[in-house]
């Protein structure tokens, strides 16, 4: 997967929007205002930040060499995901839907409601 593949990916997903909240070199996407990805944009490599449970976190970590800790606003359960042949579009793609599902539940229910 590639920056513009991710990118689409991103925003195919109900309510996402996208920003550059800092400068033009972070790719920020929030789903009614929460962030569940980023991506830097001076990078040679392709690294995306994403949200995650605890669990998941560790076992991805274990999995495949090339999901590292990550740090953002909360220093809160994110990965960094530098992407590379190590896994696939498929498996990538699980990793955007399970960052985007866990901020979508962290969601009042009445914004909730209004991405179904």
């Amino acid at each position: 997967m590639n920056i513009e593949d991710f990118r689409y990916y991103c925003l195919s997903k109900a309510g996402v929007t996208e920003e550059f909240p800092f400068d033009q070199t972070t790719l920020v996407f929030k789903v009614c205002g929460k962030v569940f990805a980023l991506t830097g944009l001076d990078n040679p490599e392709f690294k995306v930040n994403l949200k995650c449970d605890p669990e998941s976190s560790i076992a991805l970590r274990e999995e495949f060499g090339s999901i590292q800790p990550g740090f953002h606003m909360n220093k809160k359960h994110w990965n960094t995901v530098h992407v590379d042949n190590s896994f696939s579009d498929e498996l990538f793609k699980e990793l955007i839907d399970h960052s985007y599902d866990l901020v979508v539940k962290g969601l009042p229910a009445k914004l909730r409601n209004t991405l179904l």
